[in-house]
């Protein structure tokens, strides 16, 4: 090849390369234009809290960013619905168990390094990240739950599901439970220390992640036959999207839902002085809320369609992921960077989740669902704000 054609062939190779990736971008703007989904609107938030960091408005920037995370976590659970439905199961399970709570665990990871940087932020960045990750759980086991069954019942009168996936999620959520009440109560136990307790958080942390990797192996491969009514619905969809333009749009939003996150941690004591709002609260109640809108939103509407099975996987199966992944893998994370946050949640945090675990398996016990049940899970996770917002 002569020294001429060298250079022709680069400029060759290097149009392709810019029109393919042009190609790709037309389609995932075709695809989720905001004139065909109303949640992309938001989008305009992203912009609004980039201007507001730089100009030091960092209240504003709090609110801006947190409100562009919806659209941002929509894209993300599109893009991995996408790619889950050209892989296997348990392909499709591990993507799922990854990205589902992605928005939480990069919030919660940008809180501990935040705090690991810098002492004088360390309590509130654990107050934070341990009230985001059981706000996450009470907002979908009550909240989305009580609105899918709301919503379902208006339509359907009573909606029944598989009774396997209630049981197994809610005795995996009684053992996180367990995981959280048992350090709390050796540290107020005769002789207990908070070094005890942080032992304890970090090899609990290591059985739950075992536990939560053992009944990804019982719904995906050994007891699949048992979920058969979520693999069939999936099985039936048909791709919108390439999965090259599946893994593009999910690198993008993770990326962009990266630097949103990063804003938030950045600006919550700011939100705290000019909103007047208590830090639990945020954590609890507004973070989580605006971190799985998108996935309120699935759930919701399924359950309208009678797909309950679908509805209570996202809903119970999401504060399942919490509990038994997110959470620990918090944890080991915090003890990595050696910032102290451990499973003792706090009194209110513990009392809270545990009243959570118990209406909801109450409520799912007899296989049937209506929307006087989900109306009480609603009164229910009001009440519970209310607290947080009191505390």
């Amino acid at each position: 090849m002569s020294e001429s054609e060298t250079p022709d062939m680069v400029d060759s190779l290097t149009e392709e390369l810019v029109e393919e990736v042009e190609e790709i971008m037309e389609k995932l703007v075709d695809s989720f234009n905001p004139l065909r989904n109303r949640l992309n609107w938001l989008l305009l938030a992203l912009p609004v809290a980039v201007y507001a960091e730089h100009s030091g408005e960092m209240a504003l920037a709090f609110a801006a960013s947190m409100v562009s995370i919806m659209p941002l976590a929509f894209l993300m659970g599109k893009a991995t619905e996408e790619i889950a439905l050209r892989t296997g199961e348990a392909v499709g399970g591990l993507l799922n168990a990854t990205f589902g709570n992605a928005v939480e665990m990069i919030i919660a990871m940008f809180a501990l390094y935040a705090a690991s940087k810098n002492p004088l932020i360390v309590d509130t960045m654990v107050t934070v990240t341990q009230a985001s990750l059981i706000g996450s759980i009470l907002g979908n086991l009550l909240l989305v739950l009580g609105l899918s069954m709301v919503w379902g019942g208006l339509k359907h009168p009573s909606q029944v599901f598989n009774s396997q996936v209630g049981h197994m999620n809610g005795s995996l959520l009684l053992l996180a439970i367990v995981a959280m009440i048992i350090p709390t109560a050796a540290h107020h136990a005769p002789g207990g220390t908070l070094e005890g307790v942080t032992i304890i958080s970090h090899y609990t942390a290591i059985i739950l992640l075992i536990i939560y990797a053992l009944s990804l192996l019982f719904q995906l491969k050994t007891n699949v036959d048992d979920f058969e009514s979520e693999s069939t619905h999936h099985g039936h969809e048909k791709p919108a999207m390439t999965i090259r333009d599946a893994w593009v749009l999910l690198i993008i939003a993770t990326g962009l839902v990266s630097w949103m996150a990063h804003t938030l941690v950045g600006s919550i004591e700011a939100a705290v002085e000019e909103y007047h709002l208590p830090e639990l609260f945020i954590g609890v109640i507004l973070v989580p809320f605006f971190g799985n809108a998108a996935e309120h939103f699935t759930a919701i509407i399924v359950a309208g369609k009678n797909k309950m099975d679908l509805a209570i996987s996202i809903a119970i199966g999401s504060s399942v992921q919490i509990a038994l992944f997110v959470a620990p893998a918090m944890i080991l994370f915090a003890w990595f960077l050696g910032v102290p946050l451990t499973l003792e949640f706090g009194l209110l945090e513990t009392t809270a989740t545990f009243m959570a675990v118990l209406v909801a398996n109450t409520t799912l016990g007899d296989n049937k669902t209506n929307w006087l049940e989900g109306a009480m899970l609603i009164a229910c996770y009001l009440i519970l704000a209310l607290a947080f917002l009191q505390y």
